[in-house]
Parts: C-alpha cells; sequence; structure tokens
C-alpha cells in the first residue's frame, strides 16, 4: 500500500506512520517530493487495514497498489525518477545518448570510439568487457583489461561509462571502474543478480528480456528497488518475435506504455533492436519522437572488422548525422540532446 502525507505534515507524523506500518510487518520505502511525502509499504506479515493508518495525524490519503511490482509503479511515485551521475541528469529535460562499440578490444580502436562520440555529443561511453554470447566460440570481452580501456578513455573524454555485468561474482570488479551497471537480456530474470544490486547502490540500467512482458521487466526492476537501489533504468532493447528480417522487434509502443505505468526513465537500444546498421537511424529517431529519456548505440571506427556486433554499429560519421536529426527533433517534444562539448565534469565516482 502507499501512505501519502498531507503537505505540511511533519517529521514527526511521518516517523509515526512508518513504526506503525513495521509494526505491521512491512518493508517501508519512503519518497519525498517537492510538495508532500510519499510512503511505500511493502510485505507485510498480515493484511494491514488502512483504516489504522488513515486516523493517524497527517496522513491524508491510503491507497493499495494493485499492480505486482510496488515501488516501481506511478502509484508510490507519481513525478518521473531523475537519476544523478555528477552533473549528468538521466530522466530529465535533456536525453541522454550512451554510444561506444559494443566490445573493447584495443586500446586504439576504444580511445577512437570514445573520441568520436564525444565530439558527436554523446554523454556516456558504452562498451562492454565481459560479452554474454549465443555461441561459446565467439569473442566473450577482455575482462577486467577491457574495463580499464573504457574506464582510462572515459576519463579523457569526459565521459561517464555504462558496462555490462554478468555475474554476481564480477560485481567487485565492474564497480571499481563503471558508473552505470548494465543487465543484459539474458540476465534480466537472473535474481539472485538483482538482489546484489539492490544493495550496490550504483546506477543500474536493466534490459528487457528478449521474451519478456511489460510487467515480467517492471518486476525484475522490483528486485533492484526492493533491495534499496533506487536509482533503476530501463532499456527497450528488442523482443523477440516471428519476424526474421531483423536481429529482434523493436517495442516502440512500450516506450509511452511503461512511462504511463513508472517513474523510471526509459532508453532505447535501437543497434540491438534491429541488429542492421541501417535500420538503427530511424528507430533512434522514432524512440526519442515517443519519449525515450536516452539511447544505447553501438559506434565503431571499423565496424566491418568488430570483433563482435559489426554489422549493427554505425560508423563514426553515420552517428554525426544522427545526432544532428536527433537535435531537431528533441525540441519539438520539449527535449534537447547535447548541442556543444561539455565543460569538465566531476563524476561522483
Amino acid at each position: 500500500m502507499v501512505v501519502i502525507m498531507q503537505e505540511r505534515a511533519t517529521d514527526e507524523q511521518v516517523t509515526r506512520v512508518v513504526a506503525q506500518l513495521v509494526d505491521m510487518g512491512f518493508d517501508v520505502h519512503r519518497s519525498t517530493g517537492a510538495l508532500r511525502t510519499v510512503i511505500g509499504a511493502v510485505g507485510g506479515r498480515r493484511e494491514g487495514d488502512p483504516r489504522l493508518l488513515e486516523v493517524l495525524e497527517g496522513v491524508q490519503e491510503v491507497l493499495r497498489i494493485t499492480e505486482p511490482y510496488k515501488l516501481a509503479s506511478r502509484t508510490f511515485r507519481p513525478e518521473n525518477t531523475v537519476i544523478a551521475i555528477g552533473d549528468l541528469r538521466i530522466g530529465g529535460d535533456e536525453v541522454i545518448v550512451m554510444a561506444g562499440p559494443c566490445s573493447a578490444e584495443t586500446e586504439e580502436q576504444v580511445e577512437a570510439s570514445a573520441a568520436a562520440v564525444k565530439r558527436a555529443g554523446a554523454k556516456v561511453l558504452r562498451g562492454g568487457a565481459f560479452k554474454p554470447r549465443s555461441s561459446p566460440y565467439s569473442f566473450q570481452g577482455l575482462g577486467e583489461e577491457g574495463l580499464r580501456m573504457l574506464r582510462s578513455s572515459a576519463d579523457r573524454h569526459n565521459l561517464a561509462l555504462v558496462t555490462e555485468i554478468m555475474d554476481v561474482s564480477q560485481l567487485a570488479v565492474v564497480q571499481q571502474y563503471a558508473h552505470i551497471l548494465q543487465v543484459g537480456a539474458r540476465n534480466m530474470q537472473n535474481y539472485t543478480l538483482l538482489r546484489e544490486l539492490g544493495k550496490a547502490r550504483m546506477p543500474v540500467l536493466l534490459k528487457r528480456g528478449i521474451s519478456a512482458t511489460i510487467e515480467e521487466w517492471l518486476l525484475s526492476a522490483e528486485y533492484v528497488l526492493a533491495g534499496g537501489n533506487t536509482d533503476v533504468m530501463l532499456c527497450e532493447r528488442g523482443i523477440r518475435t516471428f519476424e526474421s528480417y531483423t536481429r529482434n522487434t523493436l517495442d516502440i509502443s512500450a516506450i509511452p506504455v511503461v512511462k504511463q505505468l513508472s517513474h523510471l526513465p526509459v532508453l532505447v537500444d535501437p543497434s540491438h533492436g534491429t541488429g542492421r546498421r541501417d535500420k538503427v537511424a530511424p528507430m533512434a529517431r522514432a524512440a526519442v519522437a515517443a519519449g525515450a529519456d536516452g539511447l544505447l548505440i553501438e559506434v565503431h571506427c571499423d565496424p566491418d572488422h568488430a570483433r563482435s556486433d559489426g554489422a549493427q554499429s554505425l560508423f563514426p560519421a553515420q552517428f554525426d548525422r544522427l545526432m544532428a536529426e536527433l537535435r531537431i527533433i528533441a525540441p519539438a517534444i520539449g527535449r534537447s540532446i547535447c548541442v556543444e562539448p561539455v565543460a569538465r565534469r566531476g563524476w561522483s565516482r
């Protein structure tokens, strides 16, 4: 359930409500907005009687959350979540673009890609060091050496770094290098990993599973939120359908649907969503028009010789053109995208 406090409720009144919820066996999650405090109650050893809470001083309303995901729902938090990393804001007015190679391959390759995406206006460098591949014979990534390459180039070009974590055993090492921990589609329902990320207190980018419904996707986010980590962003990256012309079917309609159901930022990965270089730009434009808070785009300076996903990676010149196009689309829906190089940032990590 959700307890909505009155606009001028005191800290003492809020504390009394929290104590009552704890006594009823609930796990309590407090959200303080600009005007009022909202208290989310999850679990409970017995069915809670809302009347026990409605009579407490400072309480305006008690609502039951009917959705199976509680903390991810708009009922719990009506306003949008904005995730802060230094002075970067994900989920605000600016559409944040994360771009870079699918995998770190060499120092030169990572450095050239980071320089190219920064020059075009990206704010975050994307790149993999641990790669979950369908075939055991495909390139699996460089591990910690790849992380070191990615973080070094990100720092040189004043970019944040998002990279994938595949297993709980990798958490400690990936946390040393990344600003955002990415959970890939294959791990969307790896609940052991999600529980640990709930304790991590680092931003988490949760990709939608290959065949996951929107409800299942939000329930996976709930695992991280329930652990106390409120910095969760969702990423639509295409789902598996009967269509075989593209790698996946990018579900653009999921953006407004999730925006209505949840307060979490929604990003889109048109590279994995289509698997085709010539389809990435049209889908990126459509995603921004549909209300996406950010994009993940694969960019490689020599994609024809990339060790992974070269067919869906843009050349730097194509990425430059796409960013120019997005700067025309974003203002039409009240958003913006970085126009000029950003001053040196003080990243929190």
